[in-house]
């Protein structure tokens, strides 16, 4: 039986995972959020490893609040540059295939053409450029790697653009949401199927590979397309053609997924269409 650690597991990519884990029986899953497992400490890590062999680490654990990075950037390069480069090490070491998640926020956003893997990454913010340099410290320890540089998560779990509106709907705000980003909403629970796919085909196609759903979007249209989904038609959506930020953020960050469907036989689906179908499933379930 294969067994697979999976860290930063109480986050909603770590969410997604465990929700998922039940269609996969046939694997051992080890689930270890931050209080359970500090990526950061070398000794923590290389006890754990030491303790268990596992075929596979899926390191959902990172720092994700690209606002904050801007004033806490020592913190940001220690979770998503230092620690990853150690337990890229420690994975090496225990012969253990490393899966780890990036961003679009690595690439400048100046382009007019969706990015692809060798496009010259530029990142402009703190977060990219810690994130960047999360993706050197793999490619320069271990061979046995998948990074998926990914856009716009959201999914049921947490914080995220998606709960945001949905919330903002209930409180029947009005909604003032920027046209100045384009990039692709792409569904989290999408992204952790692709990779137990990978796993459940033991395909070794290592490398740095772009994930998102399919198609194009600004942020107005994701809001507009989570209140007509959802049944809120109502609310009064704003167009905003300027988004004050800390972070400066990439305008255009869409990703080619060329690579992807070359090594992977993984369906790609329309954002939108991966949009309704999670809101769907979320009002069907029992008790909704």
């Amino acid at each position: 039986m294969k067994s697979i650690l999976v860290t930063g597991a109480s986050g909603q990519l770590g969410r997604c995972f465990q929700k998922l884990s039940e269609q996969y029986s046939q694997f051992d899953f080890v689930f270890m959020d931050s209080s359970e497992l500090d990526i950061t400490n070398k000794c923590d890590l290389t006890q754990l490893f030491a303790a268990k062999d596992f075929d596979y680490c899926i390191n959902c654990a990172a720092y994700t609040n690209v606002e904050k990075a801007e004033s806490e950037k020592e913190k940001a390069f220690k979770i998503n540059a230092e620690a990853v480069k150690v337990l890229a090490e420690i994975c090496r070491s225990s012969s253990t295939t490393l899966f780890h998640f990036s961003t679009d926020y690595v690439f400048n956003g100046t382009s007019k053409i969706p990015y692809s893997e060798d496009d010259l990454t530029d990142p402009i913010n703190v977060y990219g450029a810690s994130k960047l340099k999360g993706e050197e410290n793999i490619r320069k320890t271990t061979n046995k790697y998948f990074i998926f540089r990914t856009s716009w998560l959201y999914s049921e779990f947490g914080h995220n653009f998606f709960n945001t509106i949905l919330r903002k709907a209930e409180e029947k705000a009005t909604l003032n949401i920027t046209t100045a980003q384009k990039g692709t909403p792409t569904n989290a629970n999408d992204l952790a199927q692709l990779v137990l796919k990978i796993i459940a085909t033991e395909n070794a196609s290592y490398g740095v590979y772009h994930f998102s759903n399919d198609g194009e979007a600004t942020w107005y249209d994701f809001a507009e397309a989570i209140l007509e989904i959802s049944g809120n038609p109502d609310i009064v959506l704003n167009k905003d053609d300027s988004y004050k930020t800390i972070a400066t953020r990439p305008e255009f960050s869409v990703l080619s997924k060329k690579e992807l469907q070359q090594n992977f036989d993984f369906p790609l689906i329309h954002w939108r269409e991966s949009l309704e179908k999670l809101y769907k499933s979320e009002i069907l379930k029992p008790g909704s």
